[in-house]
């Protein structure tokens, strides 16, 4: 019996449901930082005030260090600069002015209130669309325009295939800002060392080895004079891989002060100032010929990429991967893409879990379903004759698509979920007064993709592979070091059974180390539904080395052939026979009697590295909801995924994976909004306002998983972090869509508020609801 395909517990939980976990905030320190931030969202500063005697830090007690200037070499990128603190200026508000420490967090926050900044008023621009005008204010005054980034494409067939549609269809497509809101807000703790002057820098990051170079290159002094640990980590969803300024300047305090200095963001902080995402305008146009089949696909993409660009992936992030991905699963070869990354006076972006998918998934999925009702199809028909079908694929963009199931998904959603009943329910609810909806959502995820998708983007820092080093110490345990730095995914668990399906142990005598740039090599973290499928197949090509290794020991011990032994149950075994030794027994002779094997290196050790392509999982969700129109309420009653991420390596955490997905995408398409005035005051400061999902708002899932092999990962298993997020706004805005198509209503716009759903109700000609 092996295991990988078996939903074991996970190793990592123990510690963490019984209160054992080890969180940056958990850490003493001696001074504590507080920021005051600024009240406006464009300025300049004309003075700042402290109390006398108080330890405050501003941007003219940094001298020499850095600001952070993420760089692309690609797309029209103007590199703009972030000071740690403001100076001179102010962007957004909640950008960082003054540290304040003091000997408590109570301290520092009374004396941050103290801090007095006077600011001169400067015009403000807060819509993507509005920073486009030739007369918007600039928000860096060194650049031309606001247009930090621009991509176009446009395959040289693409004029000819558009005129020869036989109809076409048009979505504007308005997706509002959100925040991650990770259950753990930002955290960082630097703990200075007068015996080597090195600093540990405890934090909550998801990057912890780019953390330490960047923060070396921006303080100008030895990467080894500085660790970087990342503990348990409350959620990241991207969020929490962007460096963010505080962490800089609570290391050079710690090293200007020598001793121990310590940040906590509370939620306040995190709304205001923690990274936001997926604010965009999407214009999308479907060519289709006389029978539903796309023939060419034109979009153009606004992103609002806030006051900066974000570090290490830069304000790309969003607009370049709308543009590269927009036709998600579909077979269009003609296409045509405008993406921009406009800078506002916001809080800068970053990735968020899913990223630009959930975004272009929700456009083009619209465009599915309004395609539908032009054509009269049902939705399930329409995506039927569009979806690819023949594997390998090369999209209109360049992307190379391996083996998927994507009608496949889209059948057995349909057939769980029995569209033809469903919709005799429906025309019986109407009659009622009652009015339900069904929301098909298909798409495509590309996951653990290495360097050269990077690389392609232009990026001067170029993330992608994974290393692991692998030790079978002479008592036959397995310690795995790793580069990657998992925060909440179940990453230890997997990866034990990975390796211990290779060395014949079970997963609990497998150790994975991450988190600290001490003991593990250099990686690039855990973002993008990567670690799985990139550092999992390093684990699996260090874990063979090994396993080569003891089948050689165990060949001379038991005198037969290595083809004929194999390793299971923590031993050697004679496969037919009784003849067996132990794993350990094998592992004491690597290291104690190694002068018997002279073709080998003493001990059990390992390496490997690894840096695919990519693979692209794929699902299809499938909403059903009840649309209160008299109040705008949208409830969900049933909720079915068929997702296919290759080899399953845990179905338990999987699941809870796309269950957690899900939740969040929830969240994107009813409920979460980041919220500006036209001066850039934020409105949505804490979660009395902010409304992220509870337990009320999600349905029971009805999860089905098919396994598609496929041959662009080593381990056959492919990501599916983001798989969640991304299809169920598409899903929920689709069944919100037909349930009030009834009234001639069309909301392409998330999140779709009760207030959103009321006023386009009371818009809709012929309505004959009343307002209440």
């Amino acid at each position: 019996m092996t295991w990988v395909g078996r939903a074991i517990r996970r190793l990592e939980d123990p510690a963490l449901v019984t209160g054992r976990g080890r969180f940056t905030g958990d850490l003493p320190a001696a001074h504590w930082v507080r920021f005051a931030r600024s009240p406006v969202a464009s300025g300049r500063i004309m003075s700042i005030d402290a109390p006398p005697g108080a330890l405050v830090v501003r941007a003219e007690d940094l001298v020499g260090v850095r600001p952070l200037r993420p760089m692309l070499r690609k797309f029209n990128y103007l590199p703009i600069e972030q000071p740690l603190l403001a100076k001179d200026v102010v962007r957004f508000v909640g950008e960082p002015i003054v540290a304040a420490v003091a000997r408590s967090a109570a301290e520092a926050e009374d004396l941050a209130d103290r801090i007095a900044v006077e600011i001169a008023d400067a015009p403000v621009v807060v819509d993507a669309q509005h920073a486009l005008r030739l007369d918007a204010p600039l928000v860096h005054g060194e650049c031309a325009s606001n247009v930090i980034v621009e991509a176009k494409i446009e395959t040289p067939d693409f004029a000819a295939a558009r005129a020869r549609a036989h109809r076409t269809v048009a979505v504007a497509l308005r997706s509002h800002r959100q925040n991650a809101t990770p259950l753990e807000p930002r955290a960082a703790h630097a703990a200075y060392d007068p015996a080597s002057g090195r600093v540990t820098l405890t934090c909550t990051t998801q990057m912890p080895h780019l953390h330490r170079t960047a923060i070396a290159d921006l303080l100008g002094f030895a990467e080894s004079d500085l660790r970087v640990v990342a503990p348990d980590v409350g959620g990241g969803f991207g969020q929490k891989m962007s460096l963010p300024p505080e962490y800089v300047v609570v290391v050079w305090l710690a090293r200007r002060l020598r001793s121990t200095v310590a940040w906590c963001e509370d939620r306040r902080e995190n709304l205001i100032a923690g990274f936001h995402s997926r604010d965009q305008h999407v214009s999308l146009d479907g060519a289709f010929d006389a029978d539903g089949r796309l023939l060419a696909l034109s979009t153009d993409i606004v992103a609002n990429i806030g006051a900066y660009s974000c570090f290490p992936t830069t304000c790309g992030v969003e607009p370049l991967m709308a543009a590269a991905e927009m036709p998600g699963p579909y077979d269009v070869r003609a296409y045509a893409c405008t993406a921009r990354g406009v800078a506002t006076h916001t809080c800068p972006m970053a990735p968020y879990r899913g990223v630009a998918r959930p975004v272009i998934t929700l456009a083009i999925e619209r465009l599915m379903d309004k395609a539908a009702a032009a054509f009269g199809l049902s939705p399930v028909e329409i995506r039927q004759r569009n979806l690819i079908a023949r594997f390998p694929y090369t999209s209109a963009t360049g992307l190379t698509f391996d083996e998927g199931s994507y009608r496949e998904t889209l059948e057995k959603a349909a057939a769980g979920i029995d569209l033809s009943a469903f919709r005799e329910r429906q025309k019986e609810a109407r009659r009622r007064g009652a009015y339900l909806g069904i929301g098909f959502a298909a798409f495509s995820e590309r996951t653990g993709y290495g360097s050269p998708a990077f690389a392609a983007r232009g990026m001067e820092i170029t993330p992608g592979w994974e290393s692991v080093e692998l030790v079978m110490d002479p008592s036959g345990g397995v310690g795995a070091r790793i580069g990657a730095s998992p925060h909440g995914q179940g990453l230890r668990t997997t990866l034990a059974q990975i390796i211990a399906d290779q060395v014949g142990v079970a997963p609990s005598d497998v150790r994975v180390l991450h988190g600290d740039t001490d003991r593990t090599p250099y990686g690039w973290g855990t973002f993008a539904s990567r670690s799985l499928v990139i550092a999992g197949g390093a684990c699996l090509l260090a874990s063979r080395k090994i396993r080569e290794k003891l089948l050689r020991i165990a060949s001379e011990a038991l005198e037969a052939s290595p083809d004929d032994i194999v390793l299971e149950a923590g031993a050697a075994k004679v496969s037919g026979t009784d003849r067996a030794v132990p794993i350990a027994t094998l592992a004491r002779a690597a290291y104690h009697q190694s002068f018997r094997f002279k073709d080998s290196d003493p001990g059990l050790r390992a390496t490997a590295d690894y840096d695919p392509e990519g693979t692209f999982s794929n699902a299809c969700h499938v909403a059903v909801v009840a649309v209160d129109v008299e109040t705008g309420r949208v409830a969900l009653q049933q909720y079915v995924v068929v997702e296919d991420a290759g080899r399953i390596i845990n179905p338990m955490i999987a699941d809870g994976q796309v269950h957690g997905g899900v939740a969040q995408g929830i969240g994107n398409a009813l409920l979460e909004e980041i919220v500006y005035d036209r001066d850039g005051n934020i409105q949505t400061a804490t979660l009395a306002d902010y409304t992220p999902p509870t337990a009320r708002e999600i349905p029971q899932l009805e999860l089905f998983h098919i396994e598609t092999p496929t041959n662009a990962s080593i381990t056959g298993a492919k990501g599916l972090g983001e798989g969640g997020t991304i299809g169920a706004p598409a899903a929920v805005l689709n069944a919100v869509n037909d349930a009030l198509s009834v009234f001639g209503v069309a909301i392409d716009e998330v999140p779709a508020t009760p207030q959103r759903i009321r006023a386009a109700l009371r818009a809709a000609q012929g309505s004959v609801i009343s307002d209440r």
